[in-house]
C-alpha cells in the first residue's frame, strides 16, 4: 500500500513460531527475528556484533500455518514485510508504544544452510492461488536417469522436443 514502511530483515527466530487462532478462527504466527549487524574491527583484526535488533513479526491466515509448520528457533530468515506502530496502556497504566513487522514474505536463508521446498496444497489465497505440486510446473520437473539429470532417452529433459527452451521465462 501507498505509504506503508517496507523494510526487509535478515536474522534469526529468537523461539518456534507461536500458532493461535482468533475467536473467529483466523490463524496467527507471532515470533521474534533477532538481527545482529556484524563489522571487521581493522584495529583488532577480527569480526564484532554489534546491537541487536529484536523485532517483533506476525504473519495470518493459511501464511501463518505455513510458517508455524517450516520454521523453528535459530532458522536464519529473510523477511520482508511492513513496519505497524501500535500504541496500547501497559498493566500499570503507562503509554507504550510498540513497533512490529506484519510479514508479506519470508523464507529461509540459504547462506549457511539448505532448504527442500514443497510446494502447499489447497487454499492458496496469496497472488495466483493454488497450482498443485512443483513437480506439476514446468520448472520442477525431475529426470528419471543418468548421471547428467537427462532422462531415459539420454536427452535433457529441459530441451525435450516441444518442451522448453532458452525463450521459458525463469
Amino acid at each position: 500500500m501507498a505509504g506503508d514502511t517496507i523494510i526487509t530483515v535478515v536474522g534469526n527466530l529468537t523461539a518456534d513460531p507461536e500458532l493461535r487462532y482468533t475467536q473467529s478462527g483466523l490463524a496467527v504466527a507471532n515470533f521474534t527475528i533477532a538481527s545482529t549487524p556484524r563489522t571487521f574491527d581493522r584495529a583488532s583484526n577480527e569480526w564484532k556484533d554489534g546491537e541487536a535488533l529484536f523485532l517483533r513479526a506476525s504473519c495470518w491466515r493459511e501464511f501463518a500455518e505455513h510458517v508455524a509448520g517450516s520454521l523453528t528457533k535459530g532458522s536464519r530468515v529473510i523477511a520482508q514485510g511492513r513496519l505497524k506502530q501500535r500504541s496500547y496502556d501497559d498493566r500499570d497504566g503507562n503509554k507504550r508504544t510498540a513497533i512490529e513487522l506484519e510479514v508479506d514474505e519470508i523464507g529461509p536463508s540459504l547462506r549457511y544452510a539448505t532448504a527442500q521446498v514443497t510446494r502447499a496444497s489447497g487454499g492458496g489465497g496469496g497472488r495466483g492461488g493454488s497450482q498443485g505440486a512443483v513437480a506439476d510446473e514446468p520448472w520442477g520437473q525431475q529426470s528419471s536417469g543418468g548421471n547428467g539429470g537427462g532422462n531415459a532417452g539420454g536427452q535433457d529433459v529441459w530441451n525435450a522436443p516441444g518442451s522448453y527452451n532458452d525463450e521459458t521465462p525463469f
